[in-house]
């Protein structure tokens, strides 16, 4: 893991960091935007405190661990990709934290977020975490889980952001919670 300083974390403000996309994806998640630390290493959920890979690895829905801190090979982003699991971000300028966001800032990457769901089609859609997508789409009232409304065409699942900052998930809440939409993309078995 590469040792960044705060100073060094601050130069990546309001950076990008690529999609993790294609076309006919089974699972596409949504995170709410990148931190600084994503920025740094330019892969998604790459926060030594994220729980995102683990609770994946956890839930079956990937066969070997992804340590992101220093930043995802790219076997590691073909494997993702090939396991039909794909990776997006409602807004996609890096801030230490999402309340640095305007609501303006989120009701774009919503619509922006719609389009690529329409572009790409993956079988299934994901956002992490529900302030965010009550943010990003103005559903006050929504509730975690599946959604009734579909997004850009398809499934939609609100599930716990995996951010160390959420602490009252752990990976194995959150494993339980991102199989689910995993099941209904197909990348799981039923459960009996």
């Amino acid at each position: 893991m590469p040792h960044l300083s705060r100073a060094d974390l601050e130069a990546f403000r309001d950076c990008e960091v690529p999609d993790l996309i294609s076309p006919g994806l089974a699972l596409l998640f949504v995170g709410i935007n990148p931190g600084l630390w994503t920025a740094a290493t330019q892969t998604h959920f790459a926060h030594p405190g994220n729980r995102f890979y683990p609770a994946l690895l956890r839930a079956g829905i990937i066969d070997r661990p992804i340590d992101p801190a220093a930043g995802m090979s790219d076997d590691d982003r073909t494997y993702l990709l090939a396991r039909g699991i794909g990776i997006t971000n409602i807004v996609r300028r890096a801030t230490a934290r999402a309340d640095e966001l305007s609501r303006a800032e989120y009701a774009e990457g919503g619509r922006a977020l719609a389009a690529r769901v329409r572009e790409y089609a993956p079988r299934v859609v994901a956002i992490a975490g529900i302030t965010a997508y009550r943010s990003a789409f103005g559903v006050r009232s929504a509730r975690p889980g599946r959604q009734p409304e579909p997004l850009g065409g398809r499934p939609l699942w609100v599930v716990p952001n995996p951010s160390g900052l959420n602490a009252h998930e752990t990976v194995d809440s959150l494993a339980q919670a991102y199989a689910e939409p995993a099941r209904e993309a197909g990348l799981l078995p039923p459960i009996d």
